[in-house]
């Protein structure tokens, strides 16, 4: 009884944060409208990849990169 609550827990839970998925997936939008999610996850992941490669240059510009501790 305990096992199949916390698997209807999960469920649940899972329902509940790909709701907003699921509402796109049943209108039927454009292909650019439905897709809005994933590209905002790629803009995002885009400029934390631009920020992490002007900072590795920093380091190794002024020769902190890899110090010994």
């Amino acid at each position: 009884m305990i096992a199949s609550n916390i698997f209807r827990l999960i469920g649940d839970f899972f329902s509940w944060a790909f709701g907003p998925f699921e509402a796109l997936r049943l209108n039927d939008l454009s292909w650019w409208a439905s897709n809005a999610v994933n590209w905002m996850f790629m803009v995002v992941l885009l400029v934390l990849f631009a920020y992490w490669m002007k900072e590795s240059r920093r380091f190794k510009r002024e020769g902190i990169e890899d110090s010994a501790k």
